[in-house]
């Protein structure tokens, strides 16, 4: 894959990113922030004194939330595309789309959903103010582990496919990542500063809305920059009505 192939699949990546990044604006808009709204109603009513705001909610809930959103999307979408130019040929016989949806995939759970389940996202009035520097550390802390540990599986995977085929090379491997995984969540500390009054249907569903609005980024992504990379990289046949007239023209 030369240097302008990889040039133009960034481009698409950033420009899918940003396409899922507008789903996801949507999905954050009606899903999260409604919660969000409650969450804040909670704190303000349990807070001995109020804060001034220094930026407003409304503003927080649109321009900051569609600005967050949709760097986020086109960022990630450029990783995305440059993992995808490593990927594709080298995790089996699969196409530009396949290898999109694949690595998509791949992302949400090792992005996202192992570092959710052990440190779940929490709304408004969630969490000791003192301890955010220790808590972003954990989280970033296990996200680059949940990456290191897919990279090392997929690694361990193509080892043993020779050997072993590669539906139990493959199995062995997912085994040993859930298995690490798993030694991670029990020897990491846990985070547990939720209020006790603090509603247990909220959270929930707050919880569920985050792990939503990311699965429409990456699903979004997987679909929008699959069909991009399918029209760079796949030729399209010549129509029959073209090929009968050149030799016509000969």
């Amino acid at each position: 894959m030369n240097s302008a192939t990889v040039r133009n699949l960034l481009v698409r990546g950033m420009l899918a990113g940003l396409a899922a990044g507008v789903l996801a604006l949507i999905a954050a808009y009606f899903l999260g922030e409604p919660h969000v709204d409650k969450a804040i109603g909670f704190e303000d009513a349990h807070a001995h004194e109020h804060e001034v705001e220094v930026v407003s909610r409304s503003l927080q809930s649109t321009a900051g939330l569609a600005t967050g959103v949709l760097v986020y999307g086109v960022a990630f979408g450029g990783i995305a595309a440059l993992a995808f130019c490593v990927a594709l040929g080298r995790v089996g016989r699969f196409g530009p789309r396949a290898t999109a949806l694949l690595l998509s995939g791949c992302a949400l759970l090792t992005v996202y959903v192992v570092p959710f389940l052990k440190y779940p996202a929490n709304p408004p009035s969630v969490g000791d103010p003192d301890t955010i520097g220790e808590r972003t550390t954990l989280y970033f802390l296990m996200m680059l582990l949940s990456v290191l540990l897919a990279i090392g599986a997929t690694l361990l995977g193509k080892r043993l496919a020779p050997a072993l085929g590669t539906w139990w090379a493959t199995m062995a491997a997912v085994a040993a990542f859930a298995a690490v995984v798993g030694l991670a969540y029990a020897f990491l500390p846990a985070v547990n500063e939720v209020p006790g009054d603090f509603p247990a249907t909220l959270l929930w569903r707050f919880r569920l809305s985050a792990l939503a609005v990311q699965t429409v980024l990456w699903g979004g992504f997987g679909l929008a920059f699959g069909e991009l990379a399918e029209r760079l990289l796949t030729p399209r046949p010549e129509p029959a009505a073209r090929r009968r007239a050149v030799p016509a023209a000969r």
